[in-house]
């Protein structure tokens, strides 16, 4: 482990007070431990943090994230990053949890089968954005993907709950930029489940030391945009 404290103290003493103190503790932006480690460790993987995702990891399962809720975590930003940008991470969550104990692999969540995917992922869509999504997977063979795959084979998984996978897929948005469409989006779908405008506003201030200002501006904007919506 590299002692940042001997090589760099004076940019430790202010980012770790900024991190891990003044944004945590900051009044009207607090998140209960799950949520915000949940979001963190997403925003990771979105920003491509694979470094610090390496130390955030042991933190977020010390904090109470369950290895299922990680790999779930790790399972859904394949869809909103590609597997050429998770891969390194599902290795190192790998190292990690057998590290610690932890027998691979888990107890399986999948709910569909090959037959059942496409209509359960159209209704997983419905249920978030709306029933005018029951029609949207006929536009054309991406969007056909998009239900079957996307929402067929992992929204409909357990181990995490509705609400919990439209936050996630919105710091996977927001960490990697220029996704603001598909960002505005995925705000008015974590609205419809309850995860309202200020939630969101919370997710982003938590994130913002591992994203920096300019993405974490541009997803307040967004968020802003979608509640206007």
């Amino acid at each position: 482990m590299k002692n940042y404290y001997d090589t760099d103290p004076e940019f430790m003493e202010r980012f770790e007070h900024f991190a891990f103190d003044e944004i945590v503790n900051e009044e009207g932006q607090q998140l209960d431990d799950i949520t915000r480690h949940m979001a963190i460790v997403a925003t990771l993987l979105g920003c491509q943090g694979i470094d610090e995702f390496r130390i955030e990891l042991p933190r977020a399962l010390d904090a109470g994230l369950t290895p299922v809720m990680i790999k779930e975590i790790v399972y859904q930003a394949v869809d909103y990053l590609g597997i050429g940008r998770v891969l390194p991470f599902l290795d190192a969550t790998n190292e990690i949890l057998l590290s610690r104990g932890v027998e691979l692999p888990l107890e399986g969540q999948a709910t569909t089968t090959m037959e059942d995917r496409l209509e359960k992922g159209i209704q997983a869509q419905a249920d978030i954005f709306g029933e005018q999504m029951k029609e949207a997977w006929k536009a054309g063979h991406i969007n056909r993907w998009l239900a079957a795959n996307c929402f067929g084979d992992y929204y409909t998984r357990t181990g995490l709950d509705l609400r919990q996978r439209e936050m996630i897929t919105f710091c996977f948005l927001a960490a990697q930029g220029g996704c603001e469409p598909q960002l505005t989006s995925h705000a008015k779908g974590n609205m419809n489940l309850g995860n309202d405008k200020d939630f969101l506003i919370k997710v982003v201030s938590q994130c913002l030391p591992y994203i920096g200002y300019p993405r974490s501006l541009n997803a307040i904007n967004c968020i802003n945009k979608a509640a206007e919506q």
